[in-house]
């Protein structure tokens, strides 16, 4: 086979993702839509065929850690390599050999717990562009959820001091009936109604939709204007007291790591005594029991229905949606459920859980943010991304850089395409909710919610 080279625009990549897994099937399917040259790399000929054939890419059979077959893919011509196979020490091998051979961009999929610390020397000392963890990028997620167990899912921006929080709207609600124009008005709350989501519909939220029981509401505010809106509408807002985890895996890992020093107590059920042996060592103050976290029995005498929220962090998706619906009948805490397949979404959505957790998602959104920034050549660039509705709302932080079509000019004077929203300014430190007689200046952090679009540079969301 013919090394793969392939001439490009000026805003398209030569991308070469290495692992057809679910991770870079995802990858190749969102950076393929979003235009850029894709090459996939598996060892597997059937499934480079599948993914080839269904996605309409490039693709070669081998070792993408071999400088023959990274030569064969086309490395020469590569902007990025990805590496999201299901070993970390060949993946870095991967980003070893492409950036010593063509200096191009790497990324790393690295997610054992024994390299955590090391993510920093491998982006200074070994110059590879970005280490991704979507474990511990999980466990993060899963503690901000158990802080506010209000939300089914929280993001940042700008190192925490904007809140995305994602949360289903109580029948009882104070809000329904109310449309959205009014929430401002009638609550003095400080916050930002993004989206709505309603059986099978999504909707960036406009002033006149009014709200319904068991709507999925959106909104970005600050921690503290949040925490005062789910007061008004009589949410429950306090921290959980005690968290039971189920299985003791890479993700759990992380989780009791990010807690130990929160006051959070927690519980982990394991059935490997190994692994229960090493969680000890670790972790003294966490309870680590040896037994089934799949048996009613098990749970329920270490406390299920008492317990403050429950994690299911086994290995099986199926066992995690059974154990986090059982606790949800059995006990009152908030249920957190870690999904790894995204194909069956549609169908996870419609049951009654709280909040999911996809690390392979987290893991892909952060690395087409790292994409998005590659791009980046004008005055801005986008710093976070977040989908909020997966395949048709997304968030962006932007940094302000210079004087554009957008700055200096109030918002309700400009003319933003359809289904943009200015969410959130972050300037000096302050958060401002945008009304119409704001402005964007030079230095400010802008938080856009838009259909999902190209944005490349912040004013790409102007007409």
């Amino acid at each position: 086979m013919a090394k793969i080279t392939r001439p490009k625009a000026d805003d398209t990549m030569n991308i070469i993702i290495v692992g057809c897994g679910k991770v870079g099937q995802n990858l190749a399917e969102q950076l393929n839509e979003q235009g850029h040259n894709i090459t996939v790399i598996d060892s597997s000929p059937v499934t480079v065929k599948e993914v080839s054939a269904r996605l309409d890419i490039m693709g070669v059979v081998g070792n993408g850690a071999t400088h023959a077959i990274q030569q064969e893919a086309g490395i020469a011509s590569a902007d990025l390599l990805i590496a999201v196979t299901g070993s970390d020490e060949l993946n870095l091998l991967c980003c070893l050999i492409a950036k010593k051979s063509h200096d191009c961009q790497t990324i790393a999929r690295v997610k054992h717990p024994e390299y955590s610390t090391d993510a920093a020397y491998f982006k200074d000392e070994l110059g590879l562009g970005m280490v991704i963890n979507p474990e511990h990028a999980a466990a993060e997620e899963i503690a901000r959820v158990l802080r506010f167990p209000s939300a089914m899912k929280i993001d940042t921006f700008a190192g925490g001091q904007v809140e995305l929080l994602k949360f289903r709207l109580p029948e009882q609600s104070p809000l329904v009936g109310l449309a959205v124009k009014d929430v401002v008005s009638r609550l003095h709350c400080n916050v930002l109604i993004c989206t709505v989501e309603r059986g099978e519909n999504a909707y960036i939220a406009k002033g006149n939709l009014v709200f319904e029981g068991k709507d999925v509401i959106s909104l970005i505010a600050s921690p503290r204007s949040a925490g005062e809106f789910f007061g008004k509408i009589n949410y429950k807002t306090h921290s959980v007291k005690d968290v039971m985890v189920a299985g003791g895996g890479d993700t759990t890992h992380y989780l009791c790591e990010i807690l130990r020093h929160t006051g959070i107590k927690v519980k982990v059920i394991e059935k490997k005594a190994e692994v229960c042996n090493e969680l000890c060592a670790l972790f003294p103050g966490a309870s680590i029991i040896h037994g089934d976290a799949g048996d009613r029995d098990t749970l329920l005498e270490e406390g299920l229905a008492a317990t403050g929220a429950f994690v299911a962090l086994t290995n099986l998706d199926e066992e995690n949606i059974l154990l986090s619906l059982y606790a949800k009948s059995a006990g009152k805490g908030k249920i957190i459920t870690k999904i790894n397949r995204f194909d069956f979404d549609d169908v996870v959505r419609h049951l009654d859980l709280d909040s999911i957790i996809y690390p392979k998602n987290i893991a892909s959104d952060m690395i087409v943010r790292f994409v998005r920034a590659m791009q980046n050549t004008i005055g801005t660039n986008v710093e976070t991304l977040y989908n909020i509705i997966k395949g048709k709302v997304e968030a962006s932080e932007f940094i302000v850089k210079q004087e554009s079509a957008i700055t200096g000019i109030p918002l309700s004077q400009l003319k933003f395409k359809n289904n943009v929203l200015i969410a959130a300014i972050l300037r000096d430190r302050q958060v401002i909710i945008p009304r119409g007689y704001d402005e964007i200046r030079i230095g400010d952090r802008v938080v856009i919610v838009s259909e999902l679009m190209p944005l490349h540079d912040i004013t790409d969301v102007l007409k």
